[in-house]
């Protein structure tokens, strides 16, 4: 009878226990790293006056406040952390792709309002060197795609402020036709930027679901809703871009998933605009890359899938080159441009590694427990006791190991000097599924939120 008692569940305790004891190790190493990029970048900039940021590795002033969004972030924060979690298991699917964007929506607006409308919002995107200072130079589109290349180096007539210089033209048309259709200002801008950044992380979700399964998709939701990413999407133009390459990516997760041809093209269109937004996020090919792999059996099944993909994303290419701008020849420009300015200035060596001091800041101390657990996930548990993983855990480690790899390849490259925790929100969206990952979610929401809102309420995060 002795051989048929349940074995005690004592191992299994102590493997949760080392577990968790694991995740606090990743956090305590983000938090070294950003404590001694933080000390090592106020060395440098007090002696060298070489990074150009005032509180390093941040792009910010240290300016302690308070503002009319306090309340309002504070109540978004607790409903989500009490409530989040549940609500994200129990939903009907399309509620919560609805709530979950309603709620970053509610999050990105409330943290960008604690400093203010107009400083906070409605000023971002009209300061000297951002999209709204060109409009007036729009006024005949196709001579101004003809002629934009002449303008991106410094030194030729009327040089492009540093965001119009530093993105392919599409960046700045679509406050050109913002300002068209009557929706004119940096208000309006703003929102915009507010309403469709927060689209990403509903993106996200349908990925997800499509690719690794509904349940790790409903972990993932409450951390998408609630990351620290939300103080720069509220209110930088990447916010945007961010939800649009997004979105290029669901879409070709439903293509493949789904056999839909439509789905397919419209993938290729949005990542097509998506490279005519930034240069740098056609890296993102590098996470459809694992979307595709993940999703192989759907062209195994109807190859035209792929020709659906390349005619969408033929689209903006030709559009702009019959427009007469020329891709490539911008960035190489843009190149140029780039180390004319502080670019050429900012140490190598420090931002390499700060660099990802502010990725640590920007997905939050859950996302580096996370991004530990993917690690383990992707060994797939080669100690003897170590259960192997679910497949969707798998495809899931998988996804975001893609994005890390992304991001890693945009730190090399060294045209990512300061900045990128707004540059990389676009990244920064993929790597935080790796907190589905995580048990007691509702201890590493709070986390989250705290690391928001000391941020916003510290720091005055211009750019």
């Amino acid at each position: 009878m002795r051989e048929l008692l349940p074995v005690e569940p004592r191992p299994v305790r102590h493997r949760v226990s080392r577990s968790s004891r694991r995740d606090l190790y990743a956090v305590l190493a983000a938090v070294l790293l950003v404590t001694v990029a933080v000390l090592v970048g106020r060395h440098i900039q007090d002696t060298r006056h070489t990074l150009f940021v005032h509180w390093p590795p941040v792009f910010a002033d240290w300016d302690p406040h308070l503002g009319p969004g306090t309340p309002a972030a504070l109540a978004v924060a607790a409903a989500t952390v009490a409530y989040g979690p549940a609500l994200a298991a129990r939903l009907p699917w399309r509620g919560l792709l609805v709530a979950s964007w309603a709620t970053a929506l509610a999050w990105i607006f409330s943290l960008a309002w604690i400093d203010g409308w107009q400083r906070g919002i409605a000023g971002r995107l009209t300061t000297a060197n951002e999209y709204l200072r060109v409009i007036d130079r729009f006024h005949d589109i196709p001579a101004t795609l003809r002629d934009f290349t002449h303008h991106i180096v410094d030194g030729t007539p009327r040089p492009w402020p540093a965001h119009i210089a530093g993105h392919p033209p599409a960046a700045t048309l679509t406050f050109v036709l913002l300002d068209r259709i009557g929706l004119r200002g940096g208000g309006w801008a703003g929102m915009w930027v507010i309403v469709v950044g927060a689209t990403g992380c509903a993106a996200v979700l349908v990925a997800l679901r499509a690719l690794t399964g509904e349940e790790l998709a409903r972990r993932a939701a409450p951390f998408l809703v609630l990351a620290p990413a939300a103080v720069w999407q509220g209110v930088s133009a990447d916010g945007y871009f961010a939800a649009v390459a997004a979105w290029s990516l669901a879409l070709f997760a439903l293509a493949l998933t789904r056999r839909s041809l439509w789905c397919g093209a419209a993938a290729g269109l949005l990542f097509g605009l998506t490279c005519y937004l930034s240069y740098g996020l056609t890296l993102f090919a590098l996470i459809g890359a694992a979307v595709l792999v993940l999703g192989r059996a759907g062209v195994r099944e109807r190859p035209a899938l792929l020709l659906a993909v390349l005619a969408g994303l033929a689209v903006f290419p030709a559009v702009f080159a019959l427009a007469g701008f020329d891709w490539w020849e911008g960035y190489h420009l843009l190149v140029t441009r780039y180390y004319q300015g502080v670019g050429g200035t900012r140490p190598y060596g420090y931002w390499v590694w700060a660099n990802l001091a502010c990725t640590a800041l920007i997905t939050g101390p859950a996302t580096a427990a996370g991004l530990r657990r993917t690690t383990a996930v992707l060994l797939r548990g080669r100690g003897p006791r170590s259960p192997r993983p679910g497949p969707g855990r798998i495809r899931l480690a998988f996804l975001v190991s893609a994005a890390l790899l992304a991001l890693l390849i945009a730190d090399l490259s060294g045209m990512s000097k300061a900045e990128t925790e707004r540059i990389w929100l676009p990244f920064a969206l993929w790597l935080l599924p790796a907190c589905a990952l995580l048990s007691r979610p509702r201890a590493w929401l709070a986390a989250q939120a705290v690391l928001a809102l000391l941020l916003n309420h510290l720091l005055f995060t211009g750019w």
